[in-house]
């Protein structure tokens, strides 16, 4: 299976090439990559002490925060290498401080994992999630590096579950502890006898908690809300936007709207804007707009949005609707207020946890959607005891930052 997995990541790595000439994102992949081993050359010497920290993606780099940042102050005299895999985590984060360097992994052959360790030579290696790369842990466990996995999640559909895993099962042997989100996910690890797994929740509960710590002062969203219950539909698709401007073009004066589109291209903001049949504006055009006569904010900026969730008396979060995934309802849940997703959650126990707690609300049609934010907006007492669920939630679940920290420092 190994073998055959090498054969096909090469023709994946082919065929990536030629179809991103046809795709911007896979474009900025390819070239990133391409760029990966000179960027290190001139960076990282052999004299350097390194740590390395790897994520795939955005959600998972707001996830390993806040054990990157106590790493970090564990080991100032370490560099810090950050990879992602995906265009979506690198290009937002690729002037990040919490690293001296970030670059795009290479793919996942045996050279590049060689190449890649030669280059850095890390003394400890710490993976977010889901990052299961085959060649990359058997380097790091043939060299003895110290390896650790934090806010895993597993699954029994996962390959290393199945009777056809075996060198997949093998591959987790690189990491010399795993810190899981939940008892379903050491159990399934330690049917397979891999024994050194400790149950320390979410980190995303400490990175959001902190989120109250900080002045989430907005003073043009104060200006625009008034004293009016205020909804915010944060990363929100096309197909979650079809909703809310139905909803948004049959209500009252009395609610007022924000909405933080997941893409905020010129166009789609556009497009949505001429869509709304109530007064407008956009965050790029606030300083020449009557805040206080708007009904609807459109946010065509990338970086407020959790500040923003702290003015929301009701939010939605979008990607649930269709099949790009749920986005972090962690962020709103934090600030106490009932939560509205679509239907497609079966991957986030965070979702599954609030719903059966009736601090979060799943809808999959126009009816349901305007019925709940309905019931939401007219039932203060419904909208306050839903809040102070997610609130009690978010406090409760907080501690993996602790138990992770205190391992590493042992």
């Amino acid at each position: 299976m190994k073998s055959l997995y090498n054969i096909l990541t090469y023709i994946a790595a082919f065929h990536i090439k030629i179809i991103a000439q046809f795709n911007t994102k896979l474009q900025l992949g390819v070239k990133g990559r391409a760029e990966t081993f000179n960027l290190l050359s001139a960076n990282i010497s052999t004299a350097d002490k390194v740590i390395w920290f790897h994520c795939a993606s955005l959600g998972e780099y707001e996830q390993g925060l806040p054990v990157f940042e106590h790493i970090k102050s564990l080991y100032p005299s370490h560099k810090i290498v950050l990879s992602f895999f995906s265009p979506s985590g690198y290009e937002i984060k690729k002037n990040a401080p919490i690293a001296d360097l970030v670059v795009y992994l290479p793919l996942d052959t045996k050279s590049n994992a060689n190449a890649f360790l030669n280059a850095i030579h890390p003394e400890l290696v710490v993976f977010v999630k889901y990052e299961f790369w085959p060649n990359y842990l058997t380097a790091l466990k043939q060299r003895n590096i110290r390896s650790i996995l934090i806010s895993a999640l597993f699954r029994e559909d996962q390959s290393f579950f199945k009777f056809y895993g075996a060198w997949m099962r093998k591959s987790l042997g690189a990491f010399e502890h795993i810190f899981v989100q939940n008892e379903a996910s050491k159990n399934l690890l330690n049917n397979i006898n891999y024994t050194e797994v400790t149950v320390s929740g979410d980190t995303r509960f400490d990175r959001v908690a902190n989120q109250l710590n900080m002045d989430n002062n907005l003073d043009f969203i104060g200006e625009f809300k008034q004293e009016k219950i205020c909804f915010v539909a944060g990363s929100t698709w096309p197909e979650d936007e079809q909703f809310l401007i139905e909803y948004i073009n049959a209500s009252s004066e009395d609610l007022k709207f924000i909405i933080a589109p997941h893409n905020i291209k010129t166009n789609q903001i556009t497009s949505l804007k001429k869509a709304l049949q109530k007064s407008s504006v956009l965050f790029s055009e606030k300083e020449d707009a009557n805040l206080k006569e708007a009904q609807v904010f459109i946010i065509d900026t990338i970086g407020i949005l959790s500040k923003i969730y702290s003015y929301a008396d009701i939010a939605y979060v979008g990607g649930a609707l269709g099949a790009t995934g749920l986005h972090n309802t962690l962020e709103p849940a934090v600030f106490g207020m009932p939560i509205i997703i679509g239907p497609h959650y079966k991957n986030f126990p965070e979702a599954f946890e609030m719903i059966s707690r009736k601090g979060m609300f799943s809808i999959s049609n126009q009816l349901e959607f305007d019925t709940t934010l309905n019931t939401l907006v007219k039932d203060d007492q419904k909208r306050l005891d839903s809040g102070s669920s997610n609130s009690i939630y978010i406090s409760n679940n907080q501690g993996a930052v602790a138990q992770i920290i205190d391992y590493i420092s042992k």
